[in-house]
Parts: structure tokens; sequence; C-alpha cells
């Protein structure tokens, strides 16, 4: 498939030198209609350059160029000089592209023999896996995915949130109100309510606080009983989360909570301590960094306990060793800006350069109808409620519409799940969102659903033309305006994973499918496709299914499951 920009870039290079090719390329933009052209030029740039008006370098461009076979016309529309590409053979490269690559249209390699690191979803053992750790998970998920696209070998990490302070208060509420039998029966919601109770309890007693802080302390010295309880929460929620992930279909290739780490945090102080970048502070220990304009980076509590920092330096030091990753991606909320900012500074202090391929990737706040979500006040949205409404949802459209639909529990499932991960992927990364249950698995308007069923649509096609479908058709039948509107969208499909990829934005890819799913259902309702005509047939024949492919390749690099039939 030609790679349109570049090859315009470099014919125009040959007429104006004077712009390195990269330049070009980043002043060459696609028209907002098509009127204009597939491709602009502006020539302001060359305005001082020329000693000439950006118009009237425009005309002498059209006036020079020498049309290669794949543009049909050259003409200047004021400053701007705009290319329309031979419509025939526009199509039939990018048809024969997809129709030849399938699966792998819009793949590329730029990733070959480099390690990316995704460190995403990361819930809390002993508390509920809530609407606000959904964001962090799919946005993950899809990053993993796009990058694996591109050829990177990609480590997906669950660093879980199996240590600290707040074990502490879970194992007092348990020695004090908690029942054995009913952890095992329902641990989320019975370890939740009695996090909850202990905050209701400590507002009048605050001695439970300190006795919360005793009890990590003692799980840090190694003490059987703290160890034993912590590990028992840790093993019962861990079953109820992955059955969340499976739901889901998010996989990772590590469970390697922050517990993991804690083996590794000695030689991470003494390393600091050898650094001369520790100092002590009323009677705690931290790295200042007054000088980077920054509050100082806090490595050991008073007490001796650690904090998430330490445990995160510990955790990057580790990965960098055994994985020699290229770039170690966390995927959080933005609040923990600072947080991030401050222990990559310490690795930077640390005299280690590959500081500078950690990347935070914040994303928007989570509230409730515009409430913060707090698990200590218990004002939580259950993930696998918002999963099971939104499941339970299709199966009543299923039969309401399509009774006698094969594989029903499953469709219902795809879709369902399909319409939580879209809406949430949708949104602009850092965009707050506010979750409402009317909107959460919204199937009207541009929605993961209308996306799905678009899909199962030109499956529908394919399958009542009963006919294999190949490249080679006659691409005369296949230029006007609305076809070309499609397979255009079609052919911006790898820039848009490059874009997403660069970014860090699945949102491009959300908005893209959408994109395709329009042009495509306008091409369905305009053009009649299984015609008698033999010939067109087979020529829109091949638009539908190159349109399918590519609606699958998108939704799959968001992590959902596109449906033959809905």
């Amino acid at each position: 498939m030609i790679n349109y920009k570049m090859k315009l870039s470099e014919l125009i290079q040959q007429y104006i030198p004077q712009l390195e090719l990269k330049e070009i390329q980043d002043l060459l933009e696609i028209p907002p209609n098509t009127e204009m052209g597939d491709f602009a030029f502006p020539c302001f740039k060359l305005a001082k350059t020329l000693k000439k008006s950006p118009q009237i370098i425009a005309e002498e461009l059209v006036n020079k160029i020498d049309i290669p076979n794949y543009v049909e016309r050259v003409k200047n529309t004021g400053p701007y000089l705009n290319f329309f590409l031979d419509r025939k053979y526009f199509v039939q490269d990018i048809v024969q592209e997809v129709l030849k690559s399938r699966s792998k249209y819009g793949a590329q390699n730029i990733g070959d023999g480099k390690t990316i690191c995704i460190d995403f979803s990361a819930p809390n053992i002993a508390k509920p896996f809530h609407v606000g750790h959904l964001r962090s998970t799919v946005i993950g998920n899809a990053l993993y995915r796009i990058h694996n696209y591109l050829g990177y070998n990609c480590i997906g990490i669950n660093h879980l949130g199996d240590w600290g302070t707040q074990f502490g208060k879970v194992i007092v509420a348990y020695k004090n109100w908690g029942v054995k039998e009913e952890i095992e029966k329902d641990p989320i919601n019975t370890l939740l309510n009695l996090y909850v109770k202990f905050h209701d309890e400590a507002v009048n007693k605050p001695s439970l606080e300190d006795e919360a802080r005793e009890w990590f302390v003692k799980m840090e010295a190694g003490d059987e009983e703290a160890l034993s309880l912590w590990k028992w929460f840790s093993t019962e929620t861990l079953k109820e989360l992955k059955k969340i992930y499976e739901i889901l279909g998010v996989s990772f290739d590590y469970f390697t909570g922050e517990s993991f780490y804690n083996d590794k945090i000695d030689s991470v102080i003494n390393e600091l301590k050898g650094k001369s970048l520790l100092k002590e502070s009323e009677g705690a220990t931290l790295v200042d960094l007054d000088e980077y304009n920054m509050p100082p980076c806090l490595v050991q509590k008073k007490d001796g306990s650690t904090l998430y920092a330490t445990r995160d330096i510990a955790a990057a030091l580790y990965r960098k060793n055994n994985y020699d990753f290229e770039k170690c991606i966390y995927v959080t909320d933005y609040s923990q800006n600072l947080h991030f900012s401050q222990w990559f500074k310490v690795i930077e202090l640390m005299g280690y350069t590959w500081a500078n391929d950690l990347v935070h990737v914040p994303f928007g706040r989570v509230t409730h109808e515009g409430k913060r979500i707090q698990t200590r006040k218990g004002t939580v949205v259950l993930l696998e409620d918002v999963l099971t409404g939104a499941i339970e949802r299709v199966k009543e459209i299923v039969e309401e519409k399509n009774p006698n639909l094969n594989n029903k529990e499953q469709v219902a499932k795809d879709v369902g799940v399909g319409a939580v991960i879209f809406n949430d992927l949708s949104n602009n990364r850092i965009k707050d969102i506010s979750f409402s249950w009317d909107t959460a698995f919204s199937f009207e308007g541009e929605t993961g659903p209308y996306v799905q069923y678009t899909h199962a649509r030109a499956c529908s096609v394919l399958k009542k033309s009963n006919q294999n479908v190949d490249a080679d058709v006659n691409y005369d039948l296949l230029t006007d305006d609305i076809t070309v509107d499609v397979v255009r969208l079609i052919q911006q499909f790898p820039q848009v994973i490059l874009d997403a990829q660069r970014k860090n934005e699945p949102s491009l890819i959300t908005r893209y499918v959408v994109d395709l799913a329009q042009a495509f259902n306008r091409f369905y309702n305009q053009h009649h496709i299984n015609v008698e005509d033999q010939e067109l047939k087979k020529a829109r024949l091949a638009i539908v299914e190159s349109s399918k492919l590519v609606i699958k390749n998108a939704l799959d690099l968001l992590g959902i499951k596109a449906p033959e039939e809905m």
C-alpha cells in the first residue's frame, strides 16, 4: 500500500528543496472537506524564503508539478496546493492491501526488539473492584494491544495494592467484628463492610488507627499471625478479581503486587544512603526535592514501615534489570501526578539515565453521579454489578428483537461488556467522568453496540451473498463519492493506530471506528450490494469485506469483541 503522505511530500520537495522532507510531511494535511482534495499543502512558510505571496507560490507549483499516476489532478485554492488522488488507483491500492493483510491490516513492526512494560489496573486487595478501577484497566489493556500490534514485546503487570497500612485496618476490623465464614462466602463485600466499619468506629476511637499501624509494622517484620491473615485476605480477593478480569477479557503477564518487592526494599534504601540522597526528618527518611519545586519523597516512616514510593522505586529497578524495557508505562488517575514526578526524579538522582523511559499516563477521575467514590465511606459502585447489568439489558433487547439468535448468552456478554468498555474509551483519557447508570451501557448513538451492530450487518451481507470475496474486481465501479469516503477512512487506520500509540490515547481509535461505521452504513443504505449485476456485486462486496475487517481490527485493539450476529 502506498504511503500517500510520504509520496506526496517527496514529490513536493522536488520543487521546493528549501524545506526538509519532515517539514513538508508535517505541513501536509487532509482538508476538512473532499471538495478541497485528498491532501493540501499550505505555502505560507515559503513566502519569506521565496519573497512571494503564498498564493503566487501555489499557482507556480501547480504549473510546475509533473503529475504522477496515483494523482488525478493538482490545483491551488488560494495559498493551498490541493492534491486529488486518482480514485480508481486509490481504491484498488487500499482494498487490495486490506484483503491481503486482513487481521494484520494496520499492524506495523516499529517495536521490533523493544520491550514495553505496562503497569495497569492495580486494584487494592481486601477492597471491591469498583467503577473507578475500570479506566486504568481498559486504557491499560488497549495500550497493551496497540503496542503489541505495532510489534513491541509487551509485558502487562498488575501492581496489586496488596501491602500497606490499610491491611492493618482490615486486620483490626476482622479481629474486632469479623466472621470467618462470612468472608469465605462473600469476601469482597464482607471485607468492604469491615473496612467501612473500621473508619466509622475510628471516628470515636482514634486508638484504632494506632492499632492498624502497629499491625502493618508487624506485617513488615514478618509476624506470623499478621502475614497469615494478609495472605488469606489476598487469596480470597484475588479469586474474585480474576472473575471480573475474565468477564472483561483482560489478562496480565504478571500479578506482581507491592508485596512482591518487600525483599528488594533494603537494597533500595542502602543504595539511596550510599548515594547520599537520604535525609532524616522527625524520625522519617526522605529524599529532599526542594531544588525541583516538589515536596520531599518519603522513603520510610518513623516507625520503619515503607511507602508507595519506596515500593515503586524497587519495582522500577526490578523491571529494568529483568525486562530491559524501552518504556515502562504507568496508567493511573491524574491525582497521582505528583507521586510519579517525585519518584521518577529520585530514579534520575540515583544516576539512572533510563528515568526518562518511565512514563506516567494519567486519566481523569471517575465520580458517581457527581460525587467522589470513597471505599472507606462505602460509596462505591461495584464493577461486577455494572457488567452484569449491561449483559442483562442486552439479553432483554435480544429476547425482544431477535429471540431466535444463535449463541444468545455469548452475544449478550460480548455486547454488554463491549458497551461498558467503549463508553469509557470513547472519552478523552484525561477527561473526568461522572458514572451514571443511565449512560453506563447506552446502546443509542455513537456507542460500542452501534459499531458492533455495523460489523454484524456487514457479516450478514457477506453471508447472504453466498460467494467468496477477493480483490480481483472492476475498480471503475467503486469511484463514487460514498464508496471513496469509506475507503479514505480505511486508508487512515494505520496512522490512527500510530497516533493512539504515540499519544497513549485509545479514544482516537474509538472515534475513528465510529466514523468508519457511519461511513459504511451510508454506503450500505445508498448502494444495493447483492444485486443481479455480478460484476457490480463482486466489487461492492470487496468494500463490505474491507470495512468489516477494519472494524473488527479496531474493536480488537480496544479489547472489544465483534459478534457476527446480533
